[in-house]
C-alpha cells in the first residue's frame, strides 16, 4: 500500500509561546503545556506525556470493553490507569492497571485480545520510525 492509499490520523500543534501549544485533532481543540516547575511552563494544561498516558489508558480501556462485548460480558465499572516510569527523556516502562468488579477469571482472557486491538499499545510495541520533513 502506498502512502497515498494509507489511512491517516493527523494532529496539528501550533506553538503558543513558552511551553504551550494549541492542538487540533479529531475535530477537537486542546491545550498542551508544561508545569510551572519547567521554566516557561504555565501549568494551564496537561503536558505532552500526560496526553500520552491518557492515550494508552483510554485506548486500552476501549479495547478491553470491545473484547468483553465479543464475549457477551459487561464491564460495569472499568478503570484503566497508565503509569509511566521515566528514564531520562523517555519512559522505560509503562504499567496498565485494570480495575473492575468483573471476576478475575472472566477478565484475564480479555487482556491479550484487548492488547492486540489497542492501536496505541500496538504502535508503541512496533516502534515505527518518526520522520521529520520541512513543509
Amino acid at each position: 500500500m502506498s502512502d497515498e492509499d494509507a489511512k491517516t490520523n493527523t494532529a496539528v500543534a501550533r506553538w503558543d509561546g513558552g511551553w504551550r501549544a494549541q492542538v487540533e485533532a479529531g475535530g477537537f481543540e486542546f491545550l498542551v503545556d508544561e508545569p510551572m516547575t519547567v521554566t516557561g511552563g504555565t501549568g494551564t494544561g496537561p503536558q505532552p506525556t500526560d496526553y500520552f498516558m491518557a492515550s494508552i489508558a483510554s485506548c486500552y480501556a476501549l479495547a478491553l470493553a470491545w473484547a468483553a462485548r465479543k464475549q457477551h460480558l459487561v464491564l460495569p465499572d472499568l478503570t484503566v490507569r497508565a503509569t509511566g516510569t521515566y528514564d531520562g527523556p523517555s519512559f522505560r516502562h509503562v504499567l496498565l492497571t485494570v480495575t473492575t468488579t468483573l471476576p478475575r477469571a472472566d477478565l484475564e482472557p480479555l487482556l491479550e485480545p484487548a492488547r492486540r486491538y489497542c492501536y496505541v499499545s500496538n504502535t508503541i510495541a512496533q516502534s515505527p520510525p518518526i520522520d521529520i520533513e520541512i513543509a
